[in-house]
Order: structure tokens, then C-alpha cells, then sequence
């Protein structure tokens, strides 16, 4: 990536190269947390916020049972709980630096592998002060939890805009889990952390009604589903494209896209998106990148017969 890049290697002195090579000092990592890559002109960079651990069923919770356990074995996945991945991106379109979604922070202590965008940002040589804008994909605490770290909005510039469907403002002054499988604690977690996300920056945000342009190229566009003001963002420059999807797209989703997440407040909306989502990303040839797809969760997508393929990117290195 240009700058972002040159500004990574002038602050951590090591080569964006996708790889720590052992040896290193202590600040690298031995497995990769970030990856650049371009968009036309626009820099991209995924950032692993780390890694949760929900329960295997929560990742289908319409599924026959047997079923499920069979698709996790042909994965190799536990059938008890598994490594979820969790991704933030930074984009740098024009002089607007854009941070999509902030992770976890430290709303579930549970989930200790993950929460740590802020720490990665750094290592990475994004200074927090130098973000212009930040969108959010939608309200849940592993998507605003970053933002409500002790000391991180003191970091953020005075006037730093959030965009976030407005939809997903409202739903969150009285939220709805009654169609959710989310255990009781996690919709407690939820509840707090969006209650006080929006007690922290509502003088920032810049709520959206269907799409908006953030900067040239970057578009966030409501889709609902997964929540009433869910959204994803699609980046367009010199004929390239990249759509982050969030929560609208799951490992599983490609074989089984009609399964429900436990976390879907409109189960059968959120399926109806999520075809019509891996539809337009198979025939536009677009990149895909997710919050829950394995890092670095860049890759296309094709049809399959009735169903969909995944195919990751090769690592550029």
C-alpha cells in the first residue's frame, strides 16, 4: 500500500510483507494480523481484532443437529466451539482515513484471544488521531467495543464522524432480541455496550438513511437482516471492486446459506440478504471481506450449483 504502507514500515521498521519472520523483536508477531492490499487506488488494510470462541451452534441454529456436526467435522472444526475470527479494516481514500468497525475491546473478558484492534492499529502505525471517519457495519459489542477502551476516545480527533444506518441508531434505544439465540448474558453485553456507545459519541455521529457516500469510492449501504440498520461498505476504483460484508457473511454461509447465526435479530431477512449479497459478489467478481471469515477473509466468491464457493485469495507477499 503507499502511504499507509510506508508509514507501517517508517513506525515498526519491518517490510509489509504479510509475514514476522522469527527472530524479530518482541512487538512482532509470529502469525500475521494485518493485511494490505489495493483497491484501484484506495489502500486497504485488514486488521485480525483476534479471535472469539462462541459455541458451534450458534453458527447455525436451524440446522438439524446432525447435519451441522457433519459439516463441522468435513471443516475440521470442533463440534462444541470453534475459532471465529474478527476483522476490522482501515481504508485510505483521498485524505480521508477510515476505520470500518473497532472490535471488542473489552466487553466480553470471556473472549480473551480478542480486542486487540487498538494494540494492532499501532504496530500497524495507524495512529488513532489520524482517523477521519469510522463506519459501522452495525452496533453489536464486537463491532463498537473498541471504541469504549479507556483512553481511545481521548486519542480520536474532536471531530472524528460516525456513520451508522440510522435504522440501527433506533433499534438500539429499545432493542428486540426475541428472535435472536443469543444466551441471556450476551444480550445484557449487547445492550450495555451499544446504551453506552451511544451515551459516548452521539454528538458524532452522522446517521444514514439507506446509502452514503463516505469518500470517493467508499459507499455504505444498508442491507438490514443480521440487524434492522446492518451495513455493508463497497469500495470501486480503476475498475477493482471490494465489498465488507460484516455479519452478513459467515464461513458456513457459502454451503449452508440459508442457515441462521445466533446473532440475527431478523433470521429469515438476514438470509434473504445474505443470498442476495454472495449473488452480487459472484457475479461482479469482487473481493470479499468479512468480520468473521478467517483472516485475512480476502478472497471471491463463485457458484456453486444451488450454493456458493469461497475461494481465498492468494497471500501477496
Amino acid at each position: 500500500m503507499n502511504q499507509m504502507i510506508q508509514s507501517t514500515q517508517r513506525e515498526t521498521n519491518i517490510s509489509l510483507d504479510n509475514t514476522s519472520p522469527l527472530g524479530r523483536s518482541e512487538t512482532d508477531e509470529l502469525v500475521p494480523s494485518r493485511y494490505a492490499l489495493r483497491v484501484g487506488e484506495i489502500d486497504v488494510l485488514v486488521i485480525s481484532d483476534g479471535v472469539l470462541t462462541p459455541p458451534s451452534e450458534s453458527m447455525a441454529t436451524n440446522a438439524d443437529p446432525a447435519v451441522r456436526g457433519a459439516w463441522l467435522d468435513d471443516m475440521f472444526l470442533s463440534r462444541d466451539a470453534f475459532d471465529w475470527a474478527l476483522n476490522d479494516v482501515v481504508v485510505r481514500s483521498g485524505d480521508q482515513t477510515i476505520l470500518i468497525d473497532s472490535g471488542l475491546g473489552l466487553e466480553y473478558p470471556d473472549f480473551p484471544r480478542a480486542g486487540q484492534l487498538s494494540r494492532r492499529l499501532e504496530a500497524a502505525g495507524i495512529d488513532l488521531g489520524s482517523v477521519t471517519d469510522v463506519v459501522l457495519t452495525h452496533m453489536h459489542f464486537d463491532h463498537v467495543g473498541g471504541l469504549l477502551v479507556d483512553g481511545v476516545k481521548q486519542q480520536l480527533r474532536p471531530d472524528l464522524r460516525i456513520h451508522v444506518a440510522a435504522a440501527e441508531v433506533k433499534f438500539w434505544a429499545s432493542p428486540d432480541f426475541s428472535r435472536t439465540a443469543m444466551p441471556p448474558a450476551l444480550a445484557d453485553v449487547a445492550r450495555s455496550a451499544a446504551t453506552r456507545f451511544l451515551n459516548e459519541y452521539r454528538s458524532q455521529l452522522r446517521p444514514f438513511e439507506e446509502e452514503y457516500e463516505v469518500a470517493p469510492g467508499v459507499i455504505v449501504s444498508r442491507t438490514g437482516g443480521h440487524t434492522p440498520g446492518h451495513s455493508v461498505v463497497r469500495l470501486a476504483s480503476g475498475g477493482e471492486r471490494l465489498m465488507f460484508a460484516g455479519d452478513a457473511i459467515f464461513p458456513v454461509s457459502f454451503d449452508h446459506p440459508d442457515w441462521h447465526n445466533g446473532f440475527e435479530h431478523d433470521p429469515e431477512e438476514a438470509a434473504r440478504v445474505r443470498v442476495q449479497l454472495l449473488r452480487e459478489l459472484a457475479a461482479t467478481g469482487a473481493w470479499l471481506v468479512a468480520t468473521h471469515m478467517p483472516f485475512p477473509s480476502v478472497g471471491r466468491v463463485a457458484v456453486a450449483g444451488d450454493v456458493f464457493r469461497w475461494v481465498p485469495t492468494w497471500w501477496d507477499y
